[in-house]
């Protein structure tokens, strides 16, 4: 596998890790709520869950491609 690619995978996990990351503390710290309910924070919730294991799928096929 090129260099190129392990780069832009890389940066991809670290983009979808921390913005999984990032949607988990603004769930959790009720700025959801205040912003736009219930609504807002299940798809806050779910987005921050499949980003976090999109990162993970995405770091196991690039080391499964090395």
């Amino acid at each position: 596998m090129p260099q190129i690619f392990k780069a832009l995978a890389t940066i991809t996990v670290w983009i979808l890790f921390v913005n999984g990351c990032a949607a988990l503390i603004f769930v959790c710290s009720g700025t959801a709520h205040l912003v736009g309910g219930t609504l807002l924070i299940v798809g806050a919730w779910g987005a921050s869950i499949l980003s976090l294991i999109s990162a993970v799928v995405a770091m196991k096929l690039r080391q499964m491609l090395e």
